[in-house]
């Protein structure tokens, strides 16, 4: 699955779309959102995945997205289940994005 760009306007509908999303929430300016992008890429195209929505959101585009997701710092990555916010967490390391979704399972 590829990566959707979303903003306030579909962010709520994106996610009631899909059960499990993960969002990336980045900033253009941020060096270590650009340094994630491939990985987080990379992860949408991964089979063990394939049942999980990947989101993009500038945080400083939409604050509603960004209110919704907890965001306090970037990348900031949250786990969706349904329109529902599992868990969120600012990092920039596969392994802990990968544990954010995994913990979507």
């Amino acid at each position: 699955m590829s990566v959707i760009k979303a903003t306030d306007a579909d962010f709520e509908s994106a996610l009631s779309s899909n059960q499990k999303t993960i969002v990336k929430y980045f900033a253009d300016w941020c060096g270590s959102c650009k340094l994630i992008s491939p990985k987080f890429k990379r992860m949408s195209d991964d089979e063990r995945f394939a049942d999980v929505q990947f989101l993009e959101v500038n945080a400083e585009e939409n604050e509603n997205a960004r209110k919704i997701g907890g965001v306090n710092n970037l990348p900031f990555f949250a786990a969706f289940s349904g329109k529902t916010l599992i868990e969120g967490a600012a990092t920039n390391k596969e392994d802990a994005i990968v544990s954010l979704i995994e913990g979507l399972n």
